[in-house]
This record gives structure tokens, C-alpha cells and sequence, in this order.
């Protein structure tokens, strides 16, 4: 009975050390193991972008990688969810830098992941193999991401089996940032690891933490703006992120991080790793010279100036007496434009768009004639402005007090901002006007200019589209 015994508690130890106690854990591989994947098992990033636009254009929502294909795919981590500002994703690129290029370029795609602290394992600059056999590539907050599902959804990959797809090697490299300005950023750069320089905050944002304002709801957006072209960007910060509460630098230099869209597909932003990702050391900021009379309280009864663009042929560069419709860089003008569609104009309105230009950049200027500030009193701004989805391109309000009129010189002039002015941002809805406000003008002397700039190009990222109405200039008689 005894020895019976024995012989059932060993069989019981033995099969309770069989058991499966969840525990998946990857041990770090020795220095030297590899991992090799037979050569004509891997595809390539490109091959994968491919397919999802092949699976497009025959009217499907994803492309769905069939379990018989004994795909896998090489790529770098350049997420970390360490900080908190990237949660159950990785962010995977297929370059560690650009010296060596070949047919496959720089892409990048998002892995959705339903688990946490994924940094703990998929460390930045770690090797992976993605193994793609029944994957999903489809568009998830508008950037390329792999997932399971089916009938055109994405769902995430699952905790069982994850470990099984994202096969970690035993190389973590050192990931070098593609340098970048923000008007040479297209759609492939998505997903991957980018460095911008000579970049700065929005002096109208100096002292906001990343993502601690009472407006701040599941992220904060704060707008970089580089010092070389004046376009800006938003940097997208989550409100789980541990370094949210912290004062966003408030020199100048450069941010490294990853070029993404927002959660609504609506706009570009750049994602930071952690607060270690800025490097603004210089306290010498490029910010404009600025006129900020604020806002009058009062509304002068006589009138300067009324432009409504009513008189304009539709499609056509405007063209008013006295006015200045000037294109410092690309093929594309101001232009009269009207429309009844779900972003309808105000009646006709003016126009520039940079879209299908083929231009690397469109600058364009609309110029007032000449108002005399010393012949009047209270003198007054308002225009109305709106959007079709400003894809970072940008519109501002300038003014010169020592232009002499003559295009040869626009760009040589001295112009400020018109900071009381509110001008529609990228982020606000594409289907309402907004109103500048009463811009006071009479705290400035002399003949003043009033331009209305645009800044952008013909590529997808950057070729928004901005409409103005409604101007008039008033005084007080």
C-alpha cells in the first residue's frame, strides 16, 4: 500500500510539472544565438505596402495574409511603451539607418497588440520577425498596421499569441533617426523614426505642460513649428504618458520621434518615446516680430475697405485693383472659389489650395491695398476663415509697415503677425467659418499692408486647403 503510494504522488509531481502555468516568458538569448529565417520565408515592408494597396484597389478594407503562407517580415522596435505615451502597440521600422540603401526604403507599419508593457520585452532598437501568416494589413488612425481579423476589421493580436508572431531575436541596435524637415515628409515616413531640427513650441504655448491642461481629454496636442520654414506640426502626447505634467521645453533645437496621424485620421503629429526625445538647449527662439493691439471693444462706423469676392470669375487668380495676388514659390494663387457642398463657401470665397500641384512648395500672398493709420481713428480688422482639412499646411496674417508696394520687393519687407486675429487651425472642424475677431489696429502708426500667406506643397501631408471671406476694414469717423 505503501509503495502504492509513493507511486501515485510521483506520478501526480510529475504531471503537475507538465502543467502549463501561462508563463511565456522569452529568456534572452546568449550572446551569439540567432535566429535565421530560411530566405524565401521573408518578405519585405515594401512588399507588404503593396499588398494593402492592391487590396484597395479592388475595393477591400484590409488584405488578409492566408495561414498557408509561411511569410515573416525583419524590422526594428522604435516604440517603447515605457513611458506611458504608446499603449498595446509596437511600432516597427525595416531600416536601423539610411547608409546603405537599397530597393526597399525606409517604411515603417504598427503592430496592434492587446497587451501591456510590451517595452518590458520588445525593447527599443530590438530585432524582431514578425511571422505574417494570418495577419491583417489594413489602416488603423490612418497609418499601415498589422492585426488579425476578418470582413474588412482589424482586431488585435491576443495575449495567447503574440509570443508566436513577434519573435524576438537577440540584436538590439542602435536606431538612427531619419533627418528630416517637416515640408519633406510624406506618407512612406509614417511609422518610422524621424528627427527634426531647428524646431521650437508655439510662443502661444510657452509654460503648457505635454498633456495636463483642463482641455487635455485622452491626449495633448502642442504645436512645434520649425524655425527653417515656419510649418508646424502637432506633438501628440497621451494623458496616461508618466511625463504629461511636465513643462514643454521652451527653447529651440531638435525632437526625435515618430511621424504619425491622430486618432481621427485628421491630422499629422509627432509622437515622443519620453520627454527625453526634445532637445531644445538653445534659448534663442525664431519667433516673428508681432503687432497685439488685442481685440477693440468697439466696431467704427465708417468702412476702409469691403471685399467680398463676389465679383471674381470662379476658379480664376483673383484679381482686385489694388490688390497684390503674388505666388513666391510653386504654380499655384489665391483664387475665387465657390461651393454648396458640406464645406460650403460664403457664397464665392477665396481659395488656395496646394493639392495635385506637383509643386515642392506653393507660398502665396493676397495684399490689401494701403491703409493710412495716421488719416484714422480705431481702425479695425475682420475676415472669416475656414478649412478643407489643413494637412499641416498653414495660413498666416501678416502686416508690413515699410513695404512700397511693388512685388519685386514682398519678400525683402519687414512683415509681423497679426497675433490678435484667430485664423482657422488645423485641428478646428472643416465645416464652419470662424471670425478673426475686431483686430485693433490703432496701436500701430503709418501706411500699413495686410497679407494673407499660405504655406504648404503638393504633397499629401502638406496640401490642405484654406479659404478667406469677408474682409473689411473699418474706423472710427
Amino acid at each position: 500500500m505503501k509503495a502504492r503510494f509513493l507511486s501515485i504522488l510521483v506520478s501526480i509531481v510529475f504531471m503537475l510539472s507538465c502543467v502549463n502555468d501561462d508563463d511565456y516568458s522569452i529568456p534572452t538569448p546568449k550572446d551569439g544565438d540567432n535566429i535565421t529565417i530560411p530566405a524565401n520565408q521573408l518578405t519585405t515592408f515594401k512588399t507588404l505596402y503593396s499588398r494593402y494597396a492592391q487590396a484597395v484597389a479592388n475595393g477591400n478594407a484590409i488584405a488578409i495574409i492566408d495561414e498557408e503562407e509561411d511569410l515573416y517580415v525583419e524590422g526594428y522596435v522604435i516604440s517603447s511603451d515605457q513611458a506611458g505615451n504608446f499603449f498595446k502597440e509596437l511600432i516597427i521600422q525595416n531600416k536601423v539607418d539610411d547608409s546603405n540603401p537599397d530597393d526597399d526604403p525606409r517604411l515603417g507599419i504598427r503592430v496592434d497588440v492587446n497587451v501591456g508593457s510590451l517595452s518590458d520585452t520588445y525593447e527599443f532598437g530590438r530585432k524582431v520577425y514578425i511571422k505574417l501568416n494570418g495577419l491583417t494589413i489594413g489602416e488603423s488612425n490612418g497609418v499601415l498596421t498589422l492585426a488579425k481579423g476578418e470582413d474588412q476589421n482589424l482586431e488585435q493580436i491576443q495575449e495567447f499569441e503574440y509570443r508566436k508572431i513577434l519573435i524576438r531575436t537577440s540584436e538590439v541596435a542602435e536606431i538612427k533617426p531619419k533627418v528630416a524637415s517637416l515640408m519633406d515628409l510624406t506618407e512612406a515616413d509614417q511609422n518610422t523614426l524621424i528627427q527634426l531640427n531647428n524646431m521650437q513650441l508655439n510662443r502661444f504655448e510657452l509654460g503648457a505642460t505635454y498633456a495636463s491642461e483642463s482641455f487635455d481629454e485622452f491626449d495633448g496636442f502642442r504645436l512645434l513649428e520649425s524655425c527653417d520654414s515656419g510649418i508646424s506640426i502637432f506633438l501628440q502626447t497621451s494623458t496616461y504618458a508618466d511625463f504629461k505634467s511636465l513643462i514643454v521645453p521652451q527653447g529651440k533645437g531638435s525632437v526625435t520621434g515618430i511621424f504619425s496621424r491622430d486618432f481621427g485620421d485628421d491630422f499629422n503629429v509627432f509622437i515622443i518615446n519620453s520627454a527625453a526625445a526634445i532637445n531644445f538647449e538653445s534659448n534663442e527662439r525664431c519667433d516673428p516680430m508681432e503687432l497685439n493691439c488685442g481685440l477693440a471693444t468697439t466696431l467704427g462706423s465708417a468702412n476702409l475697405l469691403t471685399e467680398d469676392f463676389e465679383s471674381q470669375k470662379n476658379n480664376k487668380p483673383i484679381e482686385i485693383d489694388g490688390w497684390t495676388n503674388y505666388i513666391e514659390e510653386g504654380s499655384e494663387a489665391w483664387e475665387a472659389y465657390s461651393s454648396t457642398s458640406s464645406n460650403a463657401s460664403l457664397g464665392r470665397s477665396a481659395r488656395f489650395q496646394s493639392a495635385s500641384s506637383g509643386d515642392e512648395s506653393n507660398i502665396g500672398w493676397l495684399i490689401t491695398p494701403a491703409i493710412d493709420l495716421d488719416a484714422h481713428q480705431g481702425v479695425t480688422l475682420r475676415f472669416k476663415t475656414s478649412n478643407s482639412l489643413a494637412d499641416s499646411s498653414f495660413m498666416e496674417v501678416l502686416y508690413s509697415l515699410d513695404w512700397d508696394g511693388t512685388e519685386a520687393n514682398i519678400t525683402s519687407a519687414t512683415w509681423g503677425v497679426l497675433s490678435a486675429a484667430y485664423v482657422v487651425k488645423d485641428a478646428d472642424s472643416f465645416v464652419p467659418w470662424f471670425n478673426s475677431g475686431s483686430v485693433d489696429l490703432s496701436c500701430a502708426s503709418g501706411t500699413m499692408y495686410i497679407a494673407f500667406k499660405y504655406t504648404g506643397s503638393g504633397q499629401d501631408n502638406f496640401d490642405g486647403v484654406y479659404e478667406l471671406d469677408d474682409i473689411s476694414i473699418d474706423y472710427v469717423p
